[in-house]
């Protein structure tokens, strides 16, 4: 056998090929971004940071990442790009280098109620397919263990337009695996007539306790007393089998009531549809209290809330059923599935084995596949869409990430750290935005947005190693190696919040005191059980006010004014000032601009290629019609106030002829949370994650309340913004409130009064309590994980 001889042709010159080895990116200016330009190797791992708001997301996500999918999106035809989503290219003038983007960003997964984490990943598929092949019985198709599809049966004559038209008999079955009962949400609704009547009473008496339902002089109860139906003068307990049944489930049928033609409907249908079917976010306050006390739901006693018939349910491999399967916890589903020795399904065994050891690996082995996917938090729902990326072959490829650890204790931190690095050393960009020291250690190159947040922000002010960042003098690098120290003394509780016997989900009755008066830090490793103690035990009363985390709801018609409701105070003054209807200083009523109905912005849809906006003629983009403008309050129009920042209409608010103490309450919560530098009427789309958390919080302060619950509010922040809200927390507690908090972070767990710490691991793992007491006893001890970070982190 003879082989070729190999010579030593090596170029001296670099070839042309190798010398584009650089993301480059020149005048940058999407939302804040000014002038941005800077170079970023490819092939390297890049950590983004700077304070919240300070263009991170603007330049990564914004700029970079949506590039790159619009030149993915043009590189197919015009039809197939109809059904894809329109982007817009980003504000820049050069952007050079681009690699396929692939984005895991925070968005949180979609809560649909036959959304699991299964469904979302593919498990479900592949189990479904391994069942339908060894099942016992067998049932029929992957479709027959899906709780998504229903069983269809149907059978009549088609006419097939062919030739000689003719009518051909035909049948058609599909058998699917929901549940009848339940239609594959494993829970069931049921209303509890108590909230809806006193039964005691009758209509004349006023028996309806549901809210604007008045006896005297309202439509839809004299409906019911009128109808002939029922006695409206006799109390409901006593109503016979007949009147109960039409009172509440009658079939719609006209009535005449007072010589006006209405329609009669049972109490149960009509309830469900003037409140049920609403979205309960779009309720006022006191009706979504209602419709919370009113609704409850309860496991599918059909399916035992597996969601699945009975047919799937039956069918199994050796002793396990799908359900069986979906409920192991995945560390555990992983083994079972490794101790299936069956070669005709081997490749779909070994597809599906990568799939769930990539579960265990991420740190997610103590999940479920039949977790609702919207009870997943912002770090696990981030972490779950990691892992069909996680065995690619692709390589030079741009991952973007946002903020991967959220959610994460110090211990799995390290875990996420060497997830990146494995991607990055597969030949991949991968671009992080950050705030945790520990994850922008691991970076090649790192790159500082600020100096400020906002306007004050959005230039590039260091780009360079991490070394370098250290002795920069930016926000950042200064921060960068801060550590809270522990207090010297803390404050004693007041009282204690009793826990008996938790066992939501992964707790293992646990019996706890929560302090009250008191700063509370719950923490623990993902997955240990904090969230299922504090949000499934701490009732949600009228004392309790809870910030969780789940986004905030707003279209580019929402602003910090329109969100907080300072709006109204404001809308109420002009009014007053200028003897007018406050509804004219709305954008989205009656002063909204006729031409642009208030949005400021002509939009021009260009079916797939991306829209236009362009500026109103008529307003300017000011949103308002020009007779409005005339009206003025302290020597501003409503459009100028609208265009003030937290800080300087806090000033405009606070004193003056422009005095408004219920808008200045509002303004001064903003501020206290560190949104000072946001205009009022910025566009809630353009706001960043931390920007978003901390506008919640800031609205969710001026609730009513004695017990403060916050899941994670460190999420997003800078850690700058750390220490603002720390003196935050402290505040409300030095005004007689009590505070617990779910977190990770240790500057946090360092500034408590009292540490409640979960474990020892995830998952069956956890769910007990490992240590109660102050931060400097759980340092001391060293005796948990935490324990052991928390002493490393301050130096002890």
């Amino acid at each position: 056998m003879s082989s070729a001889k190999r010579t030593d042709t090596r170029p001296s010159a670099p070839h042309a090929a190798d010398s584009h080895d650089m993301i480059r990116v020149h005048g940058a200016r999407e939302n804040n971004l000014k002038d941005v330009s800077i170079e970023i190797p490819k092939r390297r791992l890049t950590v983004f940071t700077g304070v919240s708001g300070s263009g991170k997301s603007s330049l990564v996500f914004n700029t970079i990442a949506a590039e790159s999918q619009r030149l993915i999106n043009e590189t197919y035809s015009a039809f197939v790009q109809g059904f894809m989503p329109t982007l817009a290219r980003p504000e820049v003038d050069v952007l050079d280098g681009l690699t396929t983007a692939i984005i895991v960003d925070q968005q949180r997964m979609g809560a649909d109620p036959r959304s699991t984490v299964g469904t979302a990943t593919d498990a479900n598929a592949m189990l479904r397919i391994l069942f339908s092949r060894l099942g016992d019985p067998h049932i029929g198709p992957p479709s027959a263990y899906s709780f998504n599809t229903a069983s269809v049966r149907a059978s009549g004559a088609i006419t097939v337009e062919r030739g000689n038209k003719k009518a051909v008999k035909a049948t058609y079955e599909r058998t699917g695996g929901m549940c009848t009962n339940c239609e594959g949400r494993g829970k069931v609704s049921d209303i509890d007539l108590s909230q809806l009547y006193d039964d005691s009473k009758s209509l004349a008496e006023g028996a309806f306790t549901i809210p604007g339902w008045k006896s005297d002089s309202q439509w839809t109860v004299q409906v019911y007393a009128q109808s002939g139906f029922v006695d409206p003068h006799k109390p409901i307990r006593e109503y016979t089998e007949k009147e109960l049944r039409d009172f509440l489930y009658g079939e719609p049928v006209k009535v005449k009531v007072n010589g006006v033609n209405l329609t009669y409907e049972g109490l149960i249908p009509k309830i469900q549809k003037s409140f049920l079917s609403k979205d309960k976010e779009s309720m006022q306050p006191h009706i979504r209290a209602f419709v919370e006390r009113a609704v409850t739901f309860t496991t599918c006693p059909e399916c035992d809330g597996t969601r699945l018939s009975e047919g799937a349910r039956s069918s199994r491999i050796g002793k396990i059923s799908i359900a069986d399967a979906c409920a192991m916890e995945i560390r555990d589903l992983a083994e079972w599935v490794r101790g299936l020795d069956e070669p005709s399904v081997a490749p779909l065994l070994t597809a599906l084995r990568d799939t769930l050891d990539s579960f265990v690996e991420i740190g997610l082995g103590y999940l479920s596949l039949d977790r609702p996917a919207g009870t997943l938090s912002g770090g696990e729902a981030q972490r779950v869409k990691m892992i069909r990326h996680l065995g690619s072959s692709l390589t030079d490829t741009t991952y973007v990430f946002d903020e991967p650890t959220i959610g994460l204790h110090p211990h799995d931190i390290q875990r996420m750290n060497d997830l990146l690095l494995r991607l990055r050393d597969k030949g991949n960009t991968v671009l992080v935005v950050e705030h945790k020291p520990e994850a922008i250690a691991i970076a090649d190159h790192v790159v500082d947005l600020g100096p400020g947040a906002g306007t004050a922000g959005g230039t590039v002010c260091f780009e360079g190693t991490v070394e370098g960042l250290r002795s920069a003098g930016t926000v950042t690098g200064r921060h960068l190696d801060d550590r809270s120290s522990l207090k010297e003394t803390v404050r004693k509780p007041t009282g204690a919040l009793e826990i008996r016997g938790a066992n939501t989900h992964n707790l293992q009755d646990v019996d706890v005191d929560i302090p009250l008066g008191v700063l509370c830090v719950v923490t623990g490793v993902a997955g240990s059980g904090k969230s299922s103690l504090i949000h499934g035990s701490v009732p949600a009363g009228a004392d309790v006010v809870a910030v969780d985390q789940s986004p905030i709801k707003g279209s580019r018609r929402s602003n910090p004014a329109t969100y907080t409701g300072l709006l109204d105070p404001i809308r109420k003054a002009f009014a007053k000032a200028n003897g007018v209807k406050p509804a004219l200083f709305s954008a989205n009523s009656e002063g909204a601009c006729p031409t642009c109905n208030g949005a400021g912005v002509i939009y021009t849809d260009l079916a797939m290629m991306a829209g236009v906006a362009s500026p109103c003629e008529d307003c300017e983009g000011k949103r308002f019609q020009p007779s409005v403008l005339e009206y003025r309050f302290g020597g501003r129009d409503i459009s100028e106030v609208l265009a003030m920042s937290v800080a300087q209409a806090e000033e405009f608010f606070g004193a003056g002829e422009a005095r408004t103490p219920a808008a200045h309450r509002i303004l001064q919560r903003l501020a206290d949370v560190g949104l000072g530098y946001l205009t009022l009427g910025q566009p809630l789309t353009t706001l960043s994650g931390g920007e978003r958390q901390r506008l919640k919080l800031a609205t969710h302060m001026g609730e009513k309340g004695g017990v403060y619950v916050l899941d994670e509010p460190t999420t997003g922040l800078h850690l700058a913004d750390v220490e603002q809200l720390l003196g935050l927390l402290d505040r409300l507690v030095d005004a007689g409130k009590s505070v617990i908090v779910i977190e990770h972070h240790q500057a946090v767990m360092a500034h408590a009064d009292w540490i409640i710490d979960l474990g020892p691991g995830a998952g069956h793992d956890g769910g007990r309590i490992v240590f109660e007491g102050t931060p400097a006893d759980l340092v001391a001890d060293r005796s948990t994980l935490t324990g052991e970070h928390l002493a490393a982190y301050v130096g002890a």
